[in-house]
Order: structure tokens, then sequence, then C-alpha cells
């Protein structure tokens, strides 16, 4: 299994160059953060529309087919499993409870109407039949469109986005944080190393993965006992190997000038809204406008 190309979280798709790609950074920040507030206090109607929107700005977004489908089913299968769990499981609107002291407190406890009274308690604690309320199903629904929001959001603007554009988006607005001497510039680095070094770990993982099936381990003879040690071993040599990509990678920087904090300068991304670019912020504002409508018509 190849995990950049099944798992491609976080990474950045090159080619083909869709009309999401021409978009200023800072856009579609503000697009990503609409999506991530979005629903907060939202029903499930407005939720809902919020899944439907992700799905067709994925098909009529211009990506292919290989890079999203996977990640979308995955998606829709998790949220449809958190649905059907949440929907089964009790509202907490029916719960029994049972009494600090016997109804019946002439009755010796060993006689037949106390134990046949101690019998119906105990089955009115634990329910049988599994049973969908109206306030479970809407709390399963709430559950599972904000994990596919939050996660299938942040994957297509990732998947859209490079990673020098994101350093030079949020480094262009935390300006302003300048005037308190926070260290905008080596915040920008650090993100950008921090998505630079994804597709490093998902490839250790991967040659891991390939170097344990290819010796065709017998897992039945080695017990349990020693699976656990084998995963052990596996967990220390992904960390040496990721300790080593980082080493490596401070040393390169060394090499071409990063060596103190304010001494160089980082030319990430040259930054230019375009008509493009006011057209999708005037939605951004729209959208909050009809938002912020609906929530005054459904509380009121």
């Amino acid at each position: 299994m190849d995990l950049l190309r099944s798992l491609p979280l976080g990474l950045y798709l090159e080619q083909p160059i869709t009309w999401l790609h021409r978009f200023d950074p800072r856009v579609k920040l503000a697009w990503l953060m609409t999506f991530l507030l979005a629903p907060i206090l939202a029903d499930v109607a407005w939720r809902l529309g919020l899944v439907v929107s992700l799905i067709l700005l994925t098909l009529f977004g211009g990506i292919p087919a290989r890079v999203w489908r996977r990640q979308l089913l995955w998606l829709l299968l998790l949220g449809s499993l958190i649905l059907g769990i949440t929907a089964l499981m009790p509202d907490g609107m029916a719960v029994t409870y049972q009494p600090r002291r016997p109804l019946e407190t002439t009755v010796p406890p060993t006689s037949y109407r106390y134990l046949l009274w101690q019998f119906h308690t105990q089955v009115g604690q634990f329910p049988v039949h599994l049973q969908v309320s109206q306030r479970s199903l809407d709390l399963g629904l709430r559950l599972s469109t904000l994990l596919f929001t939050l996660l299938y959001s942040t994957h297509l603007f990732l998947l859209t986005t490079a990673p020098e554009e994101v350093t030079a988006g949020l480094e262009n607005l935390m300006q302003p944080l300048k005037r308190f001497k926070l260290p905008v510039a080596e915040i920008a680095l650090t993100l950008t190393l921090s998505l630079r070094f994804i597709p490093l770990v998902l490839e250790e993982v991967q040659n891991l993965s390939r170097s344990v099936r290819t010796r065709a381990i017998n897992w039945r003879l080695v017990g349990i006992k020693g699976s656990i040690k084998l995963w052990l071993t596996l967990a220390v040599r992904l960390l040496d190997n990721l300790l080593l990509r980082a080493e490596q990678v401070a040393c390169a920087m060394q090499v071409r000038g990063f060596q103190e904090p304010g001494t160089y300068d980082n030319p990430w991304h040259h930054l230019r809204l375009q008509r493009r670019d006011w057209l999708a912020l005037g939605g951004v504002g729209l959208f909050w406008l009809v938002r912020l409508g609906w929530w005054g018509v459904t509380h009121h």
C-alpha cells in the first residue's frame, strides 16, 4: 500500500493546477476559517449544507478523482459509523434510577415479591432493545457532520495550497503582531517546515511497513509478546529515522544561512489580490450574512 497516494493527508497537489490553486492563500485561509467556525451554534440543516458544499466543491474543483476519492469515502464511512453508534446509544432522557431504599420496606428480603421487584428494577436499568430517538439522531448528525467538515475542509485547503503560500499568507496576516515583538518570521518558518515534514513521516512509515511485509513474518508463531516487542522495535526505528531526517534538514538550513533569527529574509511567495480574490472575499461576507440571518430566524 502506497501511503503517499492512498493517504495524502496534508500533501499538496502540484499537478494539475485547478482554479482552486489560483486563489490567494489569504482568501483560502478566510474560507477555511469560515468552514471551521460556521458549524458553531448551527443546526443540523446548516451543517448538512456545509458537508454538501464541500462535496460539490470537490466535484467541480477540477481535482482528479484519484486524489480525493479514497479520502472522501473514508471520511463519509467514518461519519456514518459515528452517526450510527451515536443514534443507537441512549439519549439520557429516559433513564430510570433505583431508589436508595426498597419501595416495600415491610416485605422480607427473601420473599418472592421482593426478588421480583428487584429483578424488574435491574432490568429497567439495562434496556435490552435498541431504540433510535430524535435526540440521539440529532446528536449523531451533529457529531458526524462536524467531524467531516473539520477534517475535509482542512484537507482540501492543504491539497490546493502550497506550504510556501500558506506560510506567506500567515506571515502577512500576522504582521501586526510584530509590534508586540513576536517572532513572526520564525513562526512562519516553523510552520513551513512542519508542513514539509508530513510527507517524510509518511514515507518512513511506508518504508517500515514494506520491510515488515517483505520478511513474511508469521504472527501466530511470534505470539503476543513477540508481536509487542516487534512493534516497539519498529516504533523506536521510526523515531530514529525521523530524528535523522530532522537533523539533515537543520544542517541544510544552516548551510543556506539560517543561523540566527532576524538575519535572513524569507521570499516565500508574492501576494497580490486579483479580481477573483475580491469576489471570493465578497462571498465570505455574503456567507456570514446568510449564516447570521439564519441563526437569528431559528433562535427567535
